[in-house]
């Protein structure tokens, strides 16, 4: 059978052009569908399970890396999961260091040259058996340490948080806040003893906090780990922790489970 791609992203006419493209430089490819938005990408790529999957990086919804992650908390372990590339607008910098993290990218705006390598090195990944969850997990993990460490360096990490209790406007010490949790355009803030709200995207905030203390376990939760009392698999091996000072236990996606793996 021939391969079959997904595209992602929110700009037709650049959809478009890469698909003509593709055409072009792979024809024997089969391109399934274009997605306009994260939540799109994600459903697709789970119905039809192509092979490959062209990423943006910037999307509504879910970013490219937001995708990839849900997948792989998402897909039974062993399951084929397609080869990622990722489209991306990053400086040079930046797109070193994805190369640096095994993971083919893109440079907008597409040119025939980079693609024609871009679809080799697809050829070549898809001679042997087909990447499985814990593969995807492993370049999710790479990437997400590319992009913090991408990060502007020399900046002070937050030591307050300004969130909003009504019309009041709490000052809350960093090292109070059990986790951080997306909520629709809002993120909560929360404590021993209270749920307040910010403005700021969980992806955002991250790169914020102290990263000795805080870390993601989630797309939509950062927890301080000085606040994680224990972290228990149930039965079909998902794991969660439970909190020190809250009754509530949050999970853990795959991506982010060797955070909590024994030594």
């Amino acid at each position: 059978m021939n391969p079959r791609a997904l595209i992602a992203e929110d700009e037709p006419l650049l959809a478009a052009s890469l698909k003509s493209a593709l055409a072009t430089a792979w024809p024997a490819l089969e391109v399934i569908g274009i997605a306009a938005n994260g939540p799109e990408a994600l459903r697709l790529i789970e119905s039809q399970r192509p092979e490959v999957a062209f990423l943006d990086i910037r999307m509504p919804g879910l970013t490219g890396l937001e995708v990839a992650a849900e997948l792989a908390d998402r897909l039974d372990e062993g399951s084929p999961v397609p080869r990622l590339v990722f489209v991306t607008a990053y400086d040079e910098f930046a797109l070193k260091a994805f190369e640096l993290a095994a993971i083919d990218y893109l440079l907008k705006p597409v040119s025939p040259e980079r693609l024609a390598v871009t679809v080799e090195r697809l050829k070549a990944s898809l001679l042997p058996a087909p990447s499985n969850e814990a593969d995807l997990s492993a370049l999710v993990r790479k990437l997400q340490q590319v992009m913090t460490t991408s990060q502007p360096q020399g900046v002070e990490p937050l030591r307050i948080i300004r969130a909003s209790v009504g019309s009041t406007v709490r000052m809350v010490p960093v090292d109070e806040v059990c986790y951080f949790q997306a909520a629709d355009k809002y993120t909560s803030v929360v404590t021993r003893d209270a749920e307040l709200l910010i403005r700021t995207p969980l992806k955002e905030l991250l790169s914020q906090l102290p990263a000795d203390r805080f870390r993601q376990i989630h797309r939509g939760t950062i927890v301080n780990l000085n606040e994680v009392g224990t972290a228990i698999r149930d039965e079909t091996g998902r794991l969660s922790v439970h909190m020190k000072h809250r009754k509530e236990s949050l999970p853990v996606s795959r991506v982010f489970a060797e955070l909590f793996r024994s030594h």
